[in-house]
């Protein structure tokens, strides 16, 4: 086989296995990256939509035909660009490099600021177990989806980024030289920040308005990461906050208010500021800890995909159930006993309460069962499957859509506050707060006296 014949397999196995495996594969059990530092993945919905890679055009959300890319037409642009590469291109090739590059173009190419490629070193990282602790630095960042921004938005006390001055605000400009702005979050927290206990990380935040640099070395150390944190304050209030819906944060959370109520708890403050989101089952579970069942049919949360299937979330008989539209039934899902509270519920939120949290927060003003306290949240109500394609590679795209029990999708809107404040401009610099000098949750207080 001469070298032509072999380019021309070549580019026409790549195009094609491209977009053919990202139609096939779309029936695989995918997660979604989470946004936060510790690197926890956000289980999403199982898929079931499957597509013919002999169809020519695919049904759009109205049932109408969509455009199809020409594959035989673009490979045949392809090996006329790499016939002018091989004359012009004054250095070496690296066609694993190229080829990373095509599939991370198509990606691109769906405008979709959620949507990417990984290569097989790529997925093996992200997909690396994690666990209530892990080797780091103990702060949660955020990224703006489109600048590719990554900014702290919490440090945890007496962890390696507190002691090294990383302050709430701080922009992260580079990761030992390397500009950490646009790449994927998951990787650039499990591939650069996290690493062996004991090695350090030179961090560069900007900070401030003026964006100061500041350099930072910060030591890799074993972080618990804390999930559910609780307390009685003054008057019977009980205040639990929760960073992030993780595996084990239902039950923690469940512990909690059982143990609140033990002390004659009358009101609840639950705190979701800073909350990335997390596991979405955990937030079901969450909801129907809480939630009453005789409202709305006890509905908790559902999905739509582009054809509007989905599946929806219940709390029926002291059970959580799951009817779906793609014929299965989602397993491991525990008895609630019928579990609800009945008394004055207070939610904090901000800007960065993104995804689970939201739909937490939500659901129960939806239900009129919590007053919602602070500025208005994140904004993300849209499903991320990361999607194998059998060759150790995978993609991941936007899926579906997540709605609250009255029908409302939060995606690019966010929960709105039925009291708004915003914390104290003095206290946002401080890396950590005390509950005392927080102002936001003193009007979550005085909203529970209403």
């Amino acid at each position: 086989m001469d070298n032509g014949e072999a380019r021309s397999k070549f580019w026409k196995g790549v195009l094609v296995g491209a977009l053919v495996m990202a139609f096939v594969g779309l029936i695989v059990v995918g997660v979604s990256a989470g946004i936060f530092l510790i690197g926890r993945s956000v289980i999403g919905n199982q898929i079931h939509a499957e597509a013919d890679p002999g169809d020519t055009a695919l049904a759009g959300e109205n049932g109408e035909e969509t455009a199809q890319l020409d594959l035989d037409a673009i490979g045949r642009k392809m090996e006329y660009i790499q016939d002018i590469v091989d004359s012009y291109f004054l250095y070496d090739e690296d066609p694993e490099k190229v080829e990373d590059g095509i599939y991370t173009g198509l990606m691109y190419g769906l405008e979709d600021p959620y949507a990417g490629y990984y290569n097989e070193e790529d997925f093996e990282s992200l997909m690396e177990d994690t666990s209530g602790e892990y080797c780091g630095i103990g702060a949660m960042v955020q990224q703006e989806v489109k600048t590719g921004i990554v900014t702290v938005v919490r440090v945890f006390k007496d962890a390696p980024a507190y002691e090294a001055g990383m302050l709430p605000g701080d922009i992260l400009y580079k990761v030992d030289g390397v500009s950490a702005t646009g790449k994927d979050l998951d990787l650039l927290v499990k591939e650069d920040i996290r690493g062996e206990e004991g090695t350090s990380v030179n961090i560069t935040v900007l900070r401030g308005e003026a964006s100061e640099e500041v350099e930072l070395k910060v030591e890799r150390r074993q972080v618990e990461v804390p999930s559910v944190e609780y307390q009685m304050l003054e008057d019977q209030i009980g205040y639990v906050y929760v960073m992030q819906f993780d595996e084990v944060t239902s039950g923690q959370f469940a512990s909690a208010v059982d143990d609140l109520e033990s002390q004659g708890m009358e009101k609840l403050v639950i705190d979701m500021r800073d909350n990335p989101g997390g596991v979405l089952d955990t937030a079901v579970e969450m909801m129907a800890y809480v939630l009453p069942e005789d409202e709305m049919d006890g509905l908790l949360i559902y999905t739509e995909d582009k054809d509007g299937k989905g599946d929806r979330y219940f709390s029926k008989d002291g059970q959580i159930q799951v009817k779906s539209d793609y014929g299965y039934r989602a397993p491991g899902y525990p008895k609630t006993d019928g579990h609800e509270l009945d008394i004055p519920i207070a939610v904090l939120v901000n800007g960065n309460s993104a995804s689970a949290s939201e739909l937490f927060t939500g659901a129960l003003q939806a239900y009129g069962s919590a007053v919602v306290v602070g500025t208005q949240t994140f904004g993300k109500g849209i499903v991320q499957n990361v999607i194998p394609l059998g060759d150790g590679t995978a993609v991941k795209l936007t899926t579906s859509r997540y709605y609250i029990p009255n029908g409302v999708c939060i995606h690019e809107v966010g929960v709105t506050p039925d009291v708004e404040v915003d914390l104290s401009e003095e206290l946002k610099s401080e890396a950590v707060v005390d509950l005392e000098e927080d102002n936001q949750l003193a009007a979550a207080i005085e909203a529970l006296q209403d």
